[in-house]
């Protein structure tokens, strides 16, 4: 985890405390799912995972960064331009750096594998600041190839590893619904009304809207959905717990049932790679078949 994102949790903290102020002043019932504001035992689930997450970056420093800053290392070694620090070189890593975690965030949606790594963060039925922190355990391990290809362009490690950071912090306070929409800023940036689609489990809102900074890419690659019906959170299938190691690893435990219980090494091949909701005998369905089957988009 990076330092800006570390000495940014006083932050984080006192966001929190004025986001429960001001929705214990206007909470109103969301239809029949959740009410708007906070639920005891599931912040305490997301702020446990949270503390579990630095913990765990913390082991990253000395484990997987083991693996991926020495990965940027040589690939920067071996890179194709000298980018150097000047100014304009941070503008361009803004843009590469966001397009980079688009392709992250979205194969972490269709490989149930990498689904399996990232699922805890959408499995909270609220929706607030604390949910932000909510964050996976297992993506460092899993995320690094993704930004692999910019040291490999000539942007130094450090550059990255930055932008990374700014990055995480810019997505914090998507995770509101005391924000409404943003006027203009709605067509090329990542608001907290698109964000808050990315984390429904309305059938036309599921896998879309992966954006860290820029919503552009989700335009550009056809993944985006507007906010036009209200936002059901959690998981198409919730599960019913606040323990933090269930809810870290219960689709991991299930693709280990899936694999298991599958009959040719296809099929265990596809409860591992293909989508979430992917069945050998078209017992259930991914997001896509559904969408399609229901004319969504």
């Amino acid at each position: 985890m990076s330092n800006i994102v570390l000495y940014s949790i006083p932050l984080f903290i006192v966001a929190m405390l004025l986001e429960g102020w001001w929705t214990r002043r206007h909470a109103t019932r969301r239809g029949t799912t959740a009410i708007l504001g906070y639920e005891k035992r599931d912040t305490a689930a997301s702020l446990t995972m949270g503390g579990l997450s630095v913990i765990v970056s913390a082991g990253v420093a000395i484990g997987a960064k083991l693996l991926s800053v020495p990965l940027f290392v040589v690939l920067y070694d071996h890179r194709i331009a000298d980018l150097g620090g000047a100014w304009w070189t941070w503008i361009v890593l803004l843009f590469a750096e966001d397009l980079c975690y688009y392709w992250f965030h979205r194969v972490h949606h269709e490989v149930r594998l990498f689904w399996g790594c990232h699922v805890n963060h959408h499995s909270s039925r609220y929706f607030n600041l604390s949910t932000a922190l909510r964050q996976p355990l297992l993506t460092p391990l899993t995320g690094p190839i993704f930004w692999a290809p910019l040291p490999l362009i000539g942007f130094p490690p450090w550059m990255v590893l930055t932008a990374q950071g700014w990055s995480l912090l810019y997505q914090f306070w998507l995770h509101t619904e005391v924000i409404d929409r943003l006027g203009p800023l709605e067509w090329f940036m990542n608001t907290p009304s698109h964000h808050r689609v990315h984390h429904g489990k309305n059938l036309g809102y599921l896998d879309k809207n992966h954006a860290g900074v820029f919503i552009l890419w989700d335009r550009l690659f056809g993944t985006f959905a507007a906010e036009t019906e209200r936002v059901v959170y959690g998981l198409t299938t919730d599960i019913q717990t606040f323990n933090p190691l269930r809810i870290a690893f219960h689709e991991l435990a299930a693709i280990g049932r899936s694999v298991r219980h599958a009959p040719t090494l296809g099929a265990k091949l596809g409860y591992v790679f293909a989508p979430p909701g992917w069945s050998h005998d078209g017992s259930s369905q991914t997001a896509a078949q559904a969408q399609r089957g229901a004319g969504s988009t």
